[in-house]
């Protein structure tokens, strides 16, 4: 077959040639191309062109005429008194159209050289001193913040640049830095001026922008090759925050957005960049880690503080809710938890949470943000652990048992380990691992565990060894275990993805869980419980103090309102985060593994 080629007559390239005959009939067809395209005469006389102007650009011309509009205009006039023929109304005509006319006025502007800029003279109120020193700093001025905050000297009433936003047009000229006294803008003095009255200068400002500047004496070199990243713990949107230096200069962001932090030096804001996919974002004003520390620390319910009495003794539970969406289903693994079967455990979480005014609040500082560095995923890596964390009733076995049903080939629950009898309906492995009192003491000195506790005089507890087979199963292991037992899966080995579900408001609580029922043991007299007001106030403020606690560890938090909204939410979460190439892992797990760093050195030099 021969190759098949395309006439073409617009100056579109055509599209590769199809052959049926292999490499040599392409090469042949390439040929074919290229050659009829140095053949053209087109290209031949550019060519030329290019020659020619070459060579005149070398011979340096001069122009003849510096004023070619006012040669115009006399020869214009003097048409007018000759007798019109066809010649004259046609340079008549010619001369009358403002396309020539703007033609002849750009031609004498580059035969006078008018297109460089001339600078404004310096003011009368530099003194000899600054006279130096003083610069006046033109920039054109778009839809864009200049980039840059100015502020009142209070030793001398100067008006300063008080901070310059990284890659902001006033950043990007390198003309413009902090500290430096703005001496006038577009000619206006402003000698005795607030911020609030430069403002509208720079507001009424069309194109460019004049400054003229009395640099600082001393500047601070705030470069650095280590970039710093972090991922936010909470959301921020400046034109909600009255406290902001300037509101255009400040960048707005959600829980989970990755941050580079440009430069830390005010104590009160720092200036970060958006980390997108382009990598294209200005730099902006965000909240310092301390200030909004203290902000949370002033925002906290009056009642947290408050020592409050603890209600009697609540009942075990089984498994979080049945919201009687799925039922009559048995799922191996999906049994009680210490966490959760544990009599009075959710009591003393909850009085845990309303001691808080004892001083306990004092030692704990809200999430802000963590420090978090690119990992790329090796094709090799096992997939990641999940781990689903909230307060006792809020639905998180609920979520993971309706995951497991979702997709049973993808995701895996661990099976319990308990040193209780089997029960005849049981079945070794599937319902539990059953041990020797013994042998679960022996795993508890040896570390094994990532959770256990006793209930009725049993053991239970996970077990390292159940999450290794799931996840020898090229499973994605779901762990429902309370935050504080975290820190034996949060290392760079498990690399788990913390999904924080917390209830809705007191009024969508009441709503949505007023005919939930907990499940209770089987041997208990009572077979469910209804949801009390109560427990709606210790789910809450549980949920509170878990992520003033541990919520550094959150890498996405889900509201559970709607059980079929919630989940919906969660799986499509889930799928984004296995299918991304690029990670962001806490820097801890590196630290605190050596071995793991060095195997990560590589794949963060082609990043950073």
């Amino acid at each position: 077959m021969r190759p098949a080629t395309s006439k073409h007559h617009d100056g579109m390239l055509p599209s590769a040639p199809i052959s049926g005959t292999g490499s040599q009939a392409d090469q042949e067809a390439h040929y074919r191309f290229l050659h009829s395209m140095l053949m053209e005469k087109k290209l031949h006389l550019l060519f030329k062109i290019y020659e020619r102007l070459r060579r005149f650009v070398k011979r340096g011309p001069v122009p003849v005429q510096e004023h070619a509009t006012s040669l115009a205009s006399h020869l214009f006039k003097d048409l007018i008194q000759h007798e019109w023929r066809e010649e004259v109304k046609e340079l008549f005509a010619l001369f009358s159209k403002p396309h020539f006319k703007s033609l002849l006025h750009v031609h004498d502007a580059v035969a006078q050289r008018d297109y460089e800029p001339t600078l404004p003279p310096i003011p009368d109120s530099i003194t000899d001193d600054e006279d130096d020193s003083v610069k006046i700093v033109s920039l054109v001025k778009t839809k864009e913040p200049l980039g840059a905050t100015i502020k009142r000297d209070e030793s001398t009433g100067a008006i300063v640049v008080a901070r310059v936003m990284r890659g902001g047009a006033a950043d990007k000229s390198g003309l413009i830095h902090e500290g430096d006294e703005l001496k006038e803008v577009n000619g206006v003095s402003l000698e005795r001026r607030k911020p609030k009255e430069v403002l509208p200068l720079l507001a009424r400002s069309r194109g460019d922008v004049t400054f003229t500047i009395v640099p600082a004496s001393s500047k601070q070199d705030v470069s650095s090759n280590k970039k710093l990243f972090v991922r936010a713990l909470f959301d921020y949107n400046p034109r909600e925050d009255p406290a902001v230096p300037c509101k255009d200069a400040a960048i707005a962001f959600k829980r989970g957005d990755v941050l580079q932090i440009v430069t830390m030096e005010d104590d009160a804001w720092w200036q970060a960049c958006l980390v997108t996919n382009n990598n294209n974002s200005r730099a902006g004003l965000i909240p310092s880690q301390q200030l909004h520390e203290r902000r949370v620390a002033l925002q906290r319910p009056k009642a947290m503080f408050q020592p409050q009495q603890v209600k009697p003794a609540v009942f075990p539970v089984e498994e979080d809710v049945d919201y009687g969406a799925i039922t009559g289903i048995h799922i191996a693994g999906l049994r009680k938890s210490f966490r959760l079967g544990k009599k009075s455990n959710w009591v003393k979480e909850a009085a845990r949470s309303r001691r808080w005014s004892s001083g306990v609040h004092d030692s704990i500082c809200p999430p802000t943000y963590v420090e978090v560095i690119p990992y790329h995923k090796d094709p090799k890596d096992r997939h990641r652990l999940v781990v689903l964390v909230g307060p006792s009733g809020v639905g998180v076995n609920e979520l993971k048992r309706r995951l497991l049903i979702s997709d049973p080939d993808v995701y895996g629950v661990t099976v319990p380990y308990t040193t209780r009898d089997r029960r005849s309906q049981e079945t070794e492995g599937m319902d539990y691992h059953f041990v020797s009192v013994l042998k679960f003491e022996e795993d508890i000195l040896n570390h094994r565990f990532i959770d256990y506790g006793r209930y009725r005089g049993h053991y239970y507890g996970t077990s390292l060894d159940s999450v290794y087979r799931v996840m020898a199963e090229g499973k994605v292991c779901l762990l429902d275990v309370h935050p504080s037992k975290l820190k034996r899966v949060y290392t760079f080995e498990f690399k788990p993805y913390v999904v924080f579900v917390t209830p809705p408001g007191i009024e969508e609580l009441r709503l949505t869980r007023r005919r939930v029922k907990f499940i209770c043991e089987k041997e208990d007299a009572n077979q469910a419980r209804m949801f009390s007001e109560e427990d709606f106030e210790d789910m809450i403020h549980l949920a509170e103090t878990m992520e003033a606690q541990h919520g550094y560890m959150f890498d996405k938090v889900i509201v559970n309102g709607d059980i079929a909204t919630a989940f919906r939410e969660l799986k499509a979460d889930l799928q984004r985060t296995e299918e991304a190439e690029v990670r962001w892992i806490p820097a801890e797990w590196l630290r605190f593994s050596p071995a793991m760093a060095r195997r990560s050195c590589g794949l963060l030099a082609g990043w950073i």
